[in-house]
């Protein structure tokens, strides 16, 4: 299974991706398969947004062992 983007609307994307993944690689592959065209570009959901509804950063993907889910806003 290689990345992939699950889930995208206007300012957030789901992506998933190899749990050994640091940050900076997530935002890149965000970036390069769905610009996200503001100043800032793709920010990941940190743990503790309101918007996880108190789910981790990082969601283990049910498909693969050694993926995560991860929200990114732009």
């Amino acid at each position: 299974m290689e990345a992939q983007v699950l889930k995208s609307s206007l300012l957030s994307i789901q992506v998933c991706v190899p749990k050994q993944w640091e940050d900076s690689k997530v935002l890149e592959f965000a970036e390069k398969e769905n610009p996200c065209g503001t100043m800032n570009g793709w920010q990941i959901r940190r743990e503790g947004d309101e918007a996880l509804m108190g789910m981790p950063e990082r969601n283990q993907c049910d498909e693969q062992t050694d993926f995560v889910h991860i929200m990114l806003d732009a």
